[in-house]
């Protein structure tokens, strides 16, 4: 895989290159999503153009590198219709399975090398967000040159079911009594996914959290499954792999103060955007918090920050 990211080990701080006169300068966002992922609606629909919006945007407000990391599925699993947005329901066919259409790695590639043309100063890397990498690597290798993208990141997206099937998380807190076993499902999955996949950055490792049922259980307290969420961050940490900060959600500052507790030595910065507006979400809060648990940038926007 062509890699553009600095050493894991690297110590070297970097800061002093990444600020002018005081003002910090963003690191790349190493999570975002155009009309190539399926969940936007694809290329053909309302989407279109989202690369390139994003990549205007990006210039406007001074981020200095993008990565688009579009969403690579390609094993179906259940689902329900109403967790869905209305443009995503025909994908769901009639026993239940949600089933993304193939990527468009041509088309992609093609967007990606006209908006490097169209903005010469803007650092655009190419990638994908491979979900349940440790199962479908090779299945996606059919449908895509992984030596030829900039960043691979991973995604636990769904969980085993009994009976072999898989699911959302949003779909399973519906469906089960205690919630808190979603969650547990999920700790308990990273270390099978760290062992067995191929790529390079754990996304979200707050996923299954996002979606918890606050209505009827209250806010999430990430207190009553720590000893999981630190079991995980020490297998992603002693594979060598960096953790993604999600900042497109509500910040967790317990989640970078576990994961340099628990060894993590690398991180990349992800907004998770999918339509323009969400680039680089909370970035500056972001950078605040891992400059306090001891992160540093490296010399290019996209490297990771390390300690």
């Amino acid at each position: 895989m062509k890699s553009d990211c600095c050493s894991v080990g690297e110590s070297t701080s970097c800061a002093a290159a990444n600020s002018t006169k005081g003002a910090v300068v963003l690191p790349a966002d190493a999570h975002v999503h155009s009309e190539f992922s399926w969940d936007t609606g694809g290329p053909s629909s309302a989407a279109a153009g989202t690369m390139r919006r994003t990549c205007s945007r990006a210039v406007r407000i001074g981020v200095p590198a993008v990565i688009f990391t579009e969403h690579l599925d390609v094993s179906g699993w259940q689902a329900a219709p109403e967790d869905f947005t209305e443009h995503q329901r025909p994908l769901i066919d009639g026993d239940g399975l949600m089933q993304p259409p193939t990527f468009d790695a041509d088309g992609y590639f093609d967007s990606i090398e006209r908006c490097r043309h169209e903005f010469p100063d803007l650092r655009i890397l190419t990638g994908v967000e491979l979900g349940q990498p440790h199962l479908d690597r090779r299945a996606a290798e059919a449908l895509i040159d992984f030596s030829a993208l900039d960043r691979v990141n991973g995604s636990l997206h769904t969980l085993p079911l009994d009976g072999g099937q898989r699911s959302e998380p949003v779909t399973l807190f519906r469906g089960w009594t205690d919630p808190s076993e979603v969650v547990w499902r999920y700790l308990t999955e990273v270390p099978v996914m760290v062992a067995n996949g191929d790529f390079e950055v754990f996304t979200h490792i707050d996923y299954a959290a996002r979606y918890w049922p606050t209505d009827e259980h209250g806010p999430f307290d990430h207190t009553l499954f720590e000893d999981g969420y630190r079991q995980a961050m020490r297998a992603i940490a002693s594979s060598g792999r960096a953790l993604e900060m999600n900042t497109g959600r509500p910040l967790r500052p317990w989640i970078p103060q576990w994961w340099a507790e628990e060894g993590g030595r690398a991180v990349s910065f992800g907004s998770d955007d999918h339509a323009t507006a969400g680039l680089a979400a909370n970035f500056h809060e972001t950078v605040a918090l891992l400059d306090h648990f001891g992160f540093t940038p490296g010399s290019r926007p996209e490297d990771f920050w390390t300690r």
